[in-house]
């Protein structure tokens, strides 16, 4: 994505955006309960309160942010970055349990629901009240980037005394961003605004939406409207886009892309009537795609359905995107059967893309349909001693590829590095129900560079660990994890694909180098321990494993061959993987309690090379799951 002028860069200056004047590090309190965001934050009787107050908190190289044990935020956070030796914290402080970062939105009051057939069950209906109007923008200019081979031009036309944007297009390129309309600034950001667009197009095609985001590095959103399945066609049309807010900035530019969207030849007009404020207090609307109903903190959880006619068994449920309402098959009213209703959004708890030199410590993060810790271009990152539960299942896109019928393409994983990712280490967390992997490094054509997952303890995830990259990938180390029960989670039996396995490495045409597999435990999955596809530049070394896996493959090769435990020894020679490695049933200290520590002398306490068990060598069991 490419910034409209460098001068722009200057008035966020001006905002409070950039680093604080200070040069000494400090350390900021949260607590939710009694904290105030107008209050300093640098000692526990002057708490800030809020999520937001952090992300916009000007820090600098140092300092730390420690939220209150016991207490919960719900929303994103968007880290800051830190320096090489000088790192931001984000951890806790106090007693009780983990400070917990949850990514969903309560639906448990009964009066949240309607009934709105027999057996169906919804959100409120979305109709916020246009209020008063907050800019005219009838003479606002747009401006245009495009890439990638797409060929448009965009000028001023009128028509009837009327003047409107015109963009006509010759190529349309292939990726949505390969043509992108800057507008205005908005600086007024509200939790809910409407924006008044004319449209017209000579050939039809559908506009995705619209946001307003920062016009720099890392284009973040801060607010995001979509005109549902609306086709654009020869007549004038006026549309009003609802427009919601995604997180707090002081300003941001209004934007949209079209590559690959507006044809070939068309002949786009727009005008930018105004945008309008708008009230939600009479209702709250479920403002992105839900990827996990989960009730009573996982007693019992949805299946998620794309239409609304397939809502059939118990909690089915289905999100209309349009009217921003989820529908639920429940013989009651969901609030008044469960205590407890959470809606997964589908976005990053963690938002962590383009940072650097940052530790996360101590912190619970639960209940979102995309990851937990996601982003790309992240170097010196390191999560230590966290929970992450309840993840993924989020629709990440419609793909059209494979046949005529689109194809929902569900994502979410608990920790994820995207690609040119450089020195991070993952250590002593707990990860369990996740859509997707609990661990992954993958890219398309990126760097991933010295990457550490060690001593952590997964259990229900589809993969405990998965991988596969385009570019070079170079010192990954995956030792000591205690990896249980993959492929028996919630999400197997609803997943397109069900294909629960430990480790699962795709195709990887990186040249790869020192990819290191040691010391873990990988016991029972839904259908193998390792799945190993058919490319790769370098195969990992892996060695001094524990495998349990009395009626599944251990391994999966390159879509032809599997290795029964009864095969360990001729899979060991045949493929060169897994020198004194076993297939051995581990028994555990408390499982019934997740203590996956051996018992002494269970078969693999000294099957290790470097003096210790293999698996987690410490007792994770603390801050017991909620």
């Amino acid at each position: 994505m490419k910034a409209l002028t460098g001068g722009l860069i200057a008035v966020l200056a001006l905002t409070g955006t950039v680093r604080a004047e200070r040069t000494t590090p400090a350390t900021f309190y949260i607590d939710g309960d009694k904290g105030r965001d107008s209050d300093e934050g640098t000692a526990e009787v002057s708490a800030w309160k809020t999520l937001d107050r952090v992300n916009n908190a000007a820090l600098i190289p140092g300092d730390r942010v420690l939220f209150k044990r016991g207490g919960l935020w719900r929303g994103q956070l968007i880290p800051q970055s830190g320096t090489n030796g000088a790192r931001i914290v984000y951890g806790a402080y106090g007693t009780g349990d983990k400070p917990i970062l949850e990514g969903s939105v309560a639906r448990d009051r009964p009066e949240e629901w309607t009934l709105v057939s027999p057996g169906i069950w919804a959100t409120q209906k979305f109709e916020p009240t246009l209020q008063n109007q907050l800019l005219n923008l009838a003479d606002s200019r747009w401006s245009l980037h495009h890439e990638g081979g797409a060929q448009v031009k965009l000028e001023r036309a009128q028509e009837d005394g009327r003047a409107f944007n015109r963009l006509t297009c010759a190529a349309s390129g292939k990726a949505s961003n390969h043509i992108q309309v800057w507008g205005p600034t908005l600086t007024n950001a509200a939790p809910c605004l409407v924006l008044r667009l004319r449209l017209r197009s000579t050939a039809p095609f559908t506009l995705g939406g619209v946001e307003t985001i920062l016009n720099h590095p890392p284009y973040s959103t801060a607010m995001r409207g979509t005109l549902g399945k609306k086709e654009i066609g020869a007549t004038w049309q006026t549309v009003d886009v609802l427009m919601l807010e995604q997180q707090k900035l002081p300003e941001s530019h209004f934007h949209f892309n079209l590559g690959g969207i507006l044809p070939a030849g068309a002949v786009f007009d727009f005008e930018t009537i105004g945008v309008w404020r708008a009230s939600i207090d009479h209702c709250a609307p479920v403002d992105r795609d839900v990827g996990i109903l989960i009730l009573n903190h996982g007693e019992k959880w949805g299946v998620k359905k794309w239409k609304p006619e397939d809502l059939k068994a118990p909690y089915d449920y289905w999100y209309d995107p349009e009217g921003k309402r989820v529908f639920v098959a429940c013989d009651a009213n969901p609030a008044a059967k469960f205590k407890s209703v959470e809606l997964a959004l589908t976005r990053h708890i963690v938002d962590e893309g383009g940072k650097h030199d940052v530790t996360y410590d101590g912190l619970a993060v639960r209940y979102g349909a995309a990851h937990g810790f996601g982003g790309g271009s992240t170097k010196r990152i390191t999560i230590r001693n966290c929970d992450v539960y309840w993840i993924g299942g989020g629709l990440q896109f419609w793909d059209t590829k494979h046949g005529k019928k689109p194809r929902p393409v569900r994502f979410g994983n608990g920790i994820e590095f995207w690609g040119n990712c450089d020195n991070n280490l993952v250590e002593r967390n707990r990860l369990w129900q996740i859509y997707d992997a609990a661990l992954t490094n993958q890219g398309v054509q990126d760097e991933e560079t010295s990457i550490t997952y060690r001593d952590n303890v997964i259990w229900q995830a589809e993969y405990s660990f998965e991988y596969w990259n385009a570019k070079r990938t170079e010192n990954v180390l995956f030792e000591h994890n205690t990896c249980v029960d993959a492929g028996y989670g919630w999400a197997h039996t609803q997943r397109p694909d069900p294909n629960g396995a430990h480790l699962m490495f795709y195709n990887n045409r990186a040249a790869t180098a020192h990819f290191v597999v040691r010391n873990n435990l990988f016991v029972r999955s839904s259908d193998r321990c390792t799945r190993m596809w058919n490319e790769w530049h370098e195969l990992p070394a892996m060695q001094n494993n524990l495998y349990w896996s009395p009626d599944k493959p251990i391994m999966r090769w390159q879509e032809k061959t599997n290795y029964a435990a009864a095969d360990f020894a001729k899979y060991q020679e045949e493929r060169g993987f897994d020198r004194n490695s076993i297939v051995s049933e581990p028994q555990f200290v408390d499982a019934a309690a997740r203590d996956y520590r051996l018992k002494p002398g269970t078969p693999g306490t000294a099957l290790a090379t470097d003096g210790g068990p293999v698996g987690a060598r410490f007792d994770l069991s603390k801050d017991a799951q909620p």
